[in-house]
């Protein structure tokens, strides 16, 4: 808002309502706080899932090795090796 503001005219015309001015301001400010959790939410929410990139890739990783291993145990065990 620039300036001073003007009392908002009731439906009628014949008149101002001068409780809006305070009540729009109180939605102003919790949308701000809103906009600024969104934004906290949204930077978490990145960060978990390059986190979770990262633990597949060691998971896999170590799923790949232990079926090698087994594998390697089992030619063994039956004599293909």
């Amino acid at each position: 808002m620039s300036g001073k503001a003007k009392p908002l005219k009731v439906a009628s015309g014949d008149g101002t309502f001068d409780g809006m001015e305070a009540r729009l301001a109180k939605v102003e400010a919790a949308l701000e706080h809103v906009g600024r959790e969104m934004a906290d939410v949204k930077t978490d929410v990145r960060s978990l899932r390059d986190q979770a990139r990262t633990d597949f890739r060691i998971t896999f990783t170590a799923i790949i090795a232990v079926a090698l291993g087994l594998a390697g145990l089992m030619a063994k065990g039956f004599h293909w090796l």
